[in-house]
């Protein structure tokens, strides 16, 4: 099936995002953790995206290497052989994480790995870069199977984005956040250009909630995070894993139907338990 029509579809139940592939027992954003993740029966894995000195697409999430391993360099500023050479440590880093045989993956060894078993959001770090990850997932044949992002809730960032060229025909994701006395405005931002998806944040889940109608008859689903450090509102994984129906439940019954977490295990639990 395709990202677009799966997402689409009426009759599935809340899709799950395993934030930097299933890390809690593999290095994030590694190979392992995307099998993890496609072992875990999760809908979608979300990658970060950079690129090397040499021009090579490569997975990774912070500005340096220090966190997952160990080495404060500059990774933009490396070649991809450097980058791969070393070796990535356990789940989300840390010097008190040990080292593992994990390295740094390319985005064409991702692409390959994941064909035809899960979809990927492609979290791309700097924006600059979206028409050349996008010619590398059209070479791939992988265009109906991942996502690539960007903010749309404003004219600023319409303006960015109609400048783009070469990602027609890859799934599109708009961010946009919704805020009491602007809300409707941003809704109407979105529907103009009518992404399949759209990441949402909130100054209340009331607010976005009552955009959800709207949203929802265009064909666009409401995809949204409750990682700790980004969540909106204190509706949080950790809020979640002390009482679910509070934070997940609360949110699905908002119309929220595509989840991003760092407890992919627990959130899965939590749907299964609910429809049966």
């Amino acid at each position: 099936m395709k990202y677009i029509d799966h997402i689409a579809d009426p009759s599935r139940p809340c899709a799950i995002v395993a934030h930097r592939g299933a890390w809690l027992h593999a290095p994030e954003n590694s190979l392992a953790a995307i099998e993890a993740a496609i072992a875990g029966g999760y809908d979608i894995v979300e990658l970060d995206i950079r690129q090397s000195a040499d021009g090579v697409l490569f997975i990774l999430h912070d500005d340096t290497l220090m966190r997952m391993a160990g080495v404060d360099r500059i990774p933009e500023e490396m070649t991809i052989a450097e980058i791969t050479s070393l070796r990535l440590r356990m789940a989300d880093g840390g010097p008190g994480q040990p080292f593992t045989t994990e390295t740094v993956p390319t985005l064409e060894q991702v692409l390959e790995t994941v064909r035809g078993r899960i979809f990927v959001d492609l979290d791309i770090k700097h924006l600059e870069m979206m028409e050349v990850v996008a010619a590398k997932v059209k070479e791939m044949g992988m265009a109906d199977q991942v996502d690539l992002k960007a903010p749309a809730g404003t004219p600023e960032a319409l303006a960015w984005l109609s400048g783009r060229s070469g990602i027609d025909g890859i799934p599109f994701m708009g961010q946009a956040f919704f805020k009491e006395g602007t809300a409707e405005r941003t809704a109407e931002t979105i529907l103009s250009i009518k992404p399949f998806m759209c990441e949402a944040k909130f100054d209340r889940l009331e607010t976005l909630a009552g955009q959800h109608p709207r949203l929802r008859e265009a064909g666009i689903s409401l995809w949204v995070n409750t990682l700790d450090p980004v969540s909106c509102c204190g509706l949080t994984d950790s809020a979640a894993l002390a009482d679910p129906d509070a934070v997940w439940g609360r949110m699905m019954a908002s119309g929220i139907s595509v989840i991003q977490t760092d407890q992919p295990a627990a959130l899965k639990a939590y749907i299964e338990a609910r429809r049966a």
